[in-house]
């Protein structure tokens, strides 16, 4: 029924982790699917490693081929109603799965249900709630706030009936997603840290430049898929602020 996927690119270090925190999940009932990206650690053994010791456990190793691509196959290799995605470098507490699950189940209409998370450093410790989780859920203040950050879980039905994930957008795939899911469903937000998000030196948030004009792009597709784009203008005023602007042609008739 419910379908985990971790996508991986030499995490050696943090992978262990990753996976037991599903494992230990209250919720016993889903699969986990370990996507190798062509690691050249020892990422791919350690994911191996659980697979032998737990039938839910699968484990696919592939060529390098980047986080969208691995991700957009991983999802196509799932058979879940429910979808759900960790970092390989992130940990989710024990009863996410469930609580999560257990609202899709008992609401229909909602298509995504998204909670809080908790910062960690790199050596697990904690750094308080993030900074997005204060964030209220809006459909479109999602198009300059990216609220529904981890922890998320969505109906195989209405990712497909987005079209899935669109590997251009290779930094920002699931701010994307999470656009083109609010503009079809109804979104949840689960206000409870479930999820422990990493935060080190190498993982790709560093990249902050990059990943802004990628969210710009992601935004201003958004727009223009809701017909704003003809009243609203879109201004990137640095890497982590985007300002909605009406157009002055309009304000003026």
């Amino acid at each position: 029924m419910i379908s985990i996927v971790i996508p991986v690119y030499n995490r050696e270090h943090y992978i262990d982790s990753a996976i037991k925190s599903i494992l230990n999940q209250t919720m016993a009932d889903f699969e986990l699917l370990v996507w190798d990206d062509g690691s050249t650690d020892r990422s791919l053994d350690i994911a191996s490693h659980y697979a032998k010791l737990d039938q839910r456990v699968h484990v696919i190793a592939a060529e390098h081929q980047g986080f969208a691509l691995s991700l957009k196959a991983a999802f196509a290799a799932t058979t879940g109603k429910y979808i759900g995605t960790i970092d390989s470098d992130d940990l989710l507490a024990p009863t996410a799965v469930e609580e999560t699950a257990a609202i899709l189940d008992a609401h229909p209409e909602v298509g995504m249900v998204y909670t809080d998370h908790r910062v960690i450093d790199e050596n697990g410790q904690d750094k308080g709630l993030g900074s997005r989780c204060r964030i209220p859920y809006s459909k479109n203040r999602l198009l300059v706030d990216f609220m529904t950050f981890h922890f998320r879980l969505l109906r195989r039905s209405v990712y497909d009936q987005v079209g899935g994930i669109d590997e251009s957008l290779e930094g920002v795939v699931d701010y994307d997603l999470c656009l083109k899911l609010s503009e079809v469903t109804t979104v949840q937000h689960l206000q409870k840290p479930l999820y422990y998000y990493r935060r080190h030196t190498t993982n790709m948030t560093n990249q902050q430049q990059e990943i802004a004009q990628w969210a710009y792009k992601a935004s201003l597709q958004a727009l223009k898929r809701r017909g704003l784009d003809k009243f609203y203008q879109l201004d990137l005023e640095d890497v982590s602020k985007f300002i909605l602007r009406r157009k002055k042609i309009l304000q003026s008739q």
